[in-house]
């Protein structure tokens, strides 16, 4: 079975086939860093995370671009506020991104460009779609630049949607516009915008509008034609809409295949700032691991608007503990963590099948349970390759217990030291109530150890431990 992708642009799963044998370009729509990420905002580069992993998997050598848009109308109004310089506030919500992804074994891509970086790139590309007569340089001296969006018949081909049904833009300043649904390619410097936020240009100083940047950034990187573009469901329009009709009027291929992932929502709204109901990534690492926090986004599918809560979430970190302690007690008795081996067919079925996560999870959990009866048993060898299996599927899902990434959630050694010794003595106990016939007090005490979230398994070796 091939890779099987749903693509935005013709509504359909459709089977994938890369422009380029053996390779894939990816680009994908990183944040605005304007403020902390939360949790809606990580969603997304898990999920295509998951995609990259899943690519390289099946052989493919992916070349994978996820931009940084570091200067934006909103980081200025929020450096204002704050009182600080808009580069500083970016520089910071940059590295406060960077520790959210990788606190959920986010891989880091072939290259992240940053906007300010392809201010360059960017005007050339704006003089080409002038030159060809898709843009204008406003005639009110504001050094705006516009999209005509009537000049391209194809305006609306993602979203399905015809121009006269379209709301206005709002990214510019309307009285310059030939159309209100023009867009802003460059916007001229405002006296009341600091002088380190422009660059200078055919039209006079001032900066980027958002759209133009990715289509400048994929083109360099990916070339004028690549084969996924991704991001979450909110960009389709306007930026997605925009970005496709300018790099297409320009005489660029551009995306072959374009890939949206849902919202988490709380009650029932799009996480977001402006409602006040974020969760921002160290706040819930507080009280849940970031392999826990990734199995929950990773087990829904990416098509799936997500409703948080921190319930459902800890029944997800309790449903993959159990995996979890499954990998750790067949590892010590084959010896030792195997190298990955094959996944199962199901689960390789279900990734192919549009990046089937839910059914990829249940295939781990049908393994595993499979591994438990080898454990108990004591076949050696099934119990190995068993084991190899899961750490396959594991690995491809980004939540492989003895990943590197992973390395900073083992916690405090010390405690781990004192829970050893306290379910050790409890388990003394019980191996002495069960010698002297007191089956009472052997329940008891296995009892008493479940309650708080530790599971008793006995074997011919004596009782094993893991965490429920």
């Amino acid at each position: 079975m091939s890779i099987r992708l749903y693509d935005t642009a013709t509504r359909e799963v459709r089977d994938f086939a890369p422009l380029v044998e053996g390779r894939v370009g990816v680009y994908v729509c990183g944040l605005t860093v304007q403020s902390e990420p939360h949790v809606g905002h990580v969603r997304s580069a898990v999920n295509f995370d998951v995609l990259r992993r899943w690519l390289t998997h099946r052989g493919f050598a992916v070349d994978f671009i996820r931009n940084v848009t570091d200067i934006d109308d909103k980081i200025l109004t929020k450096a204002e506020v704050q009182g600080r310089p808009w580069y500083n506030l970016a520089y910071d919500m940059k590295r406060e991104l960077d520790r959210a992804y990788a606190a959920l074994n986010v891989l880091p891509p072939t290259y992240e460009p940053a906007a300010t970086g392809h201010v360059p790139e960017m005007v050339a590309l704006i003089e080409q779609l002038i030159a060809k007569g898709h843009a204008y340089a406003a005639e009110d001296g504001t050094g705006d630049v516009f999209f005509d969006v009537r000049s391209w018949p194809g305006y609306g081909a993602l979203t399905h949607q015809r121009i006269e049904d379209m709301e206005a833009a709002e990214d510019a300043d309307p009285r310059g516009k030939r159309d209100p649904r023009d867009f802003a390619l460059w916007k001229g410097r405002k006296s009341t915008e600091p002088e380190t936020a422009s660059w200078p240009s055919p039209w006079g100083p001032g900066r980027p509008g958002w759209h133009i940047e990715c289509s400048a950034m994929a083109g360099k990187y990916l070339g004028q034609a690549f084969d996924i573009h991704g991001g979450g469901v909110d960009l389709r329009f306007p930026h997605h809409e925009n970005e496709l009709a300018q790099s297409r009027a320009a005489g660029h291929g551009f995306a072959a295949y374009w890939m949206h992932n849902a919202w988490i929502t709380t009650a029932g709204e799009k996480m977001s700032k402006s409602l006040g109901n974020s969760l921002l990534i160290p706040s819930v690492l507080e009280r849940f691991r970031g392999i826990e926090l990734r199995y929950y986004m990773v087990a829904a599918h990416y098509r799936s608007t997500v409703e948080f809560s921190f319930e459902a979430l800890g029944e997800a970190a309790v449903a993959f503990r159990r995996i979890e302690a499954f990998v750790e007690r067949a590892a010590d008795a084959v010896g030792g963590l195997p190298e990955p081996g094959i996944a199962c067919a199901d689960f390789v079925q279900a990734m192919d099948d549009d990046l089937g996560t839910p059914a990829a999870v249940a295939a781990i959990h049908e393994v595993v349970r499979e591994g438990n009866k080898l454990l108990a048993g004591g076949d050696g060898p099934a119990l190995r390759g068993n084991l190899a299996s899961v750490l396959a599927m594991l690995d491809v899902l980004g939540l492989h217990p003895a990943d590197p990434a992973w390395g900073e959630e083992k916690g405090d050694d010390r405690m781990a030291a004192v829970v050893e010794a306290l379910v050790s003595g409890l388990l003394q106990q019980r191996a002495e109530a069960r010698a002297e016939k007191d089956f009472a007090t052997a329940d008891a005490i296995r009892d008493r150890l479940k309650e708080a979230g530790v599971e008793i398994t006995d074997t011919p070796d004596g009782q094993k431990w893991s965490l429920a």
